[in-house]
């Protein structure tokens, strides 16, 4: 009777975990203006951590603050160059050619048509074009909020020393302790994929480049800047970044044949870069399961747009960190990460890396 109760009452308890998230979910999708600018910011200040008590060895504290806040605002500014040029580059390339994209799309439609298949689903030509159009509109809103996001991390950054010695002093130490791993765990896991990553997205840009160059498609670099930026949001952006150069290469070359080759290159690089490359350097260090890799993505697109497909693996891993300091909500840590059971429950290995400053 006791086991039986023991069982009903750890159903409950993960029954309410769920519709807490889901109502937590729902609240973060209303908050977005807020919400979305304070975790973009805490992944970043995670990332640029180690800047500071690197400038701190050889300067003032607060002239590492300073040098730390101007690497961040160069990173960002040339993040948001990045993507403002790629996208201008886009558009003026589709726009230039949208008589030769309205007869692809017509072509397209009488070959599935031929088959008995229907295009009407999408809602014809205009509607996928509007489509784009707010597609971009999305991505122009995420240069805008790069700017919040820096100002954000500019006046956190400095702050983050004295709010750990705050918490130090609230908290006991056992609880202190606990805290303390969680976070650094988490600051350390998100500085490592973010290191791989930029790797891996800076080899999917050479190789999309050269790919490019061997084919003679116009805007190589353009395709080879917009596969490194697509990069960063896992499975999806690997998909989207095969199609913009493949439907180019169809109204350049005229040829389906030239379009066909040029895809077989595009989808070639991004399988053995995202099945191989990546994984082989990412190692065991994010620790999420393939499936949990869609799920967050699917979750935080839902909650946030692309900026929560950009920040989803990170935040992800976060949360599995954080599940797995506390009992009631750490079986959801085992669901999404491939640890083994057996150590899941050992404050010491949580993230698996060495404890070190972080913020």
């Amino acid at each position: 009777m006791d086991h039986s109760q023991h069982s009903q009452q750890a159903t409950q308890t993960r029954l309410l975990a769920i519709v807490a998230f889901v109502l937590v979910g729902f609240a973060l999708r209303q908050t977005y203006p807020v919400t979305m600018p304070l975790a973009a910011a805490f992944v970043v200040i995670a990332a640029v951590w180690p800047i500071k008590p690197w400038l701190q060895r050889y300067v003032p504290e607060t002239l590492s603050n300073i040098g730390t806040v101007l690497v961040l605002l160069a990173v960002l500014a040339a993040f948001a160059g990045a993507i403002s040029f790629s996208v201008a580059q886009i558009g003026q390339a589709f726009g230039e050619n949208s008589e030769k994209l309205q007869q692809l799309y017509d072509k397209t439609s009488g070959w599935v048509q031929s088959w008995g298949g229907s295009l009407g689903g999408f809602g014809g030509y205009s509607r996928m074009i509007d489509l784009a159009q707010k597609a971009l509109t999305s991505v122009y809103n995420i240069i805008a909020y790069i700017g919040v996001i820096g100002v954000l991390v500019a006046f956190g950054l400095p702050e983050v020393t004295l709010l750990r010695k705050k918490i130090g002093q609230q908290l006991g130490g056992n609880e202190r302790r606990e805290l303390v791993d969680a976070v650094d765990s988490t600051a350390v896991r998100i500085r490592q994929y973010l290191w791989v990553t930029t790797l891996t997205s800076a080899i999917t840009a050479a190789a999309t480049l050269v790919w490019s160059l061997v084919l003679g498609l116009d805007l190589a670099l353009v395709w080879a800047l917009l596969n490194f930026l697509l990069n960063y949001i896992p499975v999806i952006g690997n998909i989207i970044g095969i199609l913009p150069p493949t439907l180019y290469a169809i109204m350049q070359f005229d040829s389906w044949m030239t379009a066909a080759v040029a895809f077989i290159g595009f989808s070639i690089i991004q399988i053995v870069i995202s099945n191989f490359i990546a994984p082989t350097l990412q190692g065991q260090r994010l620790s999420l399961t393939p499936m949990a890799v869609i799920v967050s993505l699917s979750v935080w697109t839902w909650i946030w747009g692309i900026a929560g497909a950009l920040i989803a693996v990170p935040l992800t891993s976060a949360l599995i960190i954080l599940c797995k300091h506390f009992p009631s909500v750490r079986w959801i840590a085992m669901l999404l990460s491939d640890d083994q059971p057996e150590s899941a429950g050992s404050p010491e290995e949580v993230g698996g890396v060495a404890r070190r400053s972080a913020p």
